[in-house]
């Protein structure tokens, strides 16, 4: 008797799993990233030094909604995305300028509310984010390019894992949505971090995306 109670939760739970999976709406998204830096410790910040600013990049991958009820929603996607910063600073003969230049897979897994306004459907969205950083270079004028090294050893140049927090709001039109999101890293991406050093990811987005089979 147990084992038929047992199965028959079993049974249950994963006609529940697939019923909803069946609801899910899949989609793609493509946008703008303006990304930039934080370098710091406990006595100074070297991305300000550096004059750090807004770098453009961007973001495109598939992306997966899972509704729990008819106005909240689990979403997440799997994104290429770009990250880093521009730099100008002055490297003992003059000022130069440059650039670290970071390509992510980030996959944010966020929960969204939908509002009604007057036949609008305006959405936030809240929750973390991960990434794994899988290439880059540093671009210094004048000088060739120079390949990041991911890893935690003593001559890598930044750790490969990411996470953060992801906040977005947008619009719905129909088969289409119209989003903006920030992600605040929140993990250190410094190898070495003496003196409470960190560097850490930032990056504003604007998207558009289209959702598959949605009217």
């Amino acid at each position: 008797m147990k084992n038929t109670v047992k199965y028959l939760i079993i049974v249950c739970l994963l006609g529940l799993s697939v019923n909803t999976f069946a609801q899910a709406t899949f989609g793609v998204k493509a946008g703008l990233n303006l990304s930039n830096m934080v370098w710091e410790d406990d006595d100074y910040t070297y991305s300000d030094e550096m004059n750090f600013t807004v770098k453009p990049g961007f973001h495109f991958g598939p992306t997966m909604e899972l509704p729990i009820s008819e106005s909240i929603s689990f979403e997440t996607a799997l994104l290429l995305s770009t990250m880093g910063a521009k730099a100008e600073f002055d490297n003992g003969e003059g000022t130069t300028k440059g650039s670290v230049n970071l390509l992510y897979l980030n996959l944010p897994l966020t929960a969204k509310i939908k509002i009604d306004v007057g036949g609008l459907k305006l959405f936030g969205a809240l929750g973390p984010y991960l990434g794994y950083g899988i290439s880059g270079t540093f671009k210094t004028d004048g000088e060739s390019d120079e390949d990041v090294k991911w890893g935690s050893g003593e001559d890598d140049d930044f750790k490969p894992f990411d996470a953060g927090a992801h906040f977005g709001a947008g619009l719905d039109i129909k088969s289409f949505e119209i989003g903006l999101a920030y992600d605040l890293g929140l993990a250190n991406l410094a190898v070495s971090t003496d003196n409470g050093y960190k560097e850490l990811n930032r990056c504003f987005a604007i998207s558009l995306g289209y959702k598959f089979g949605k009217k």
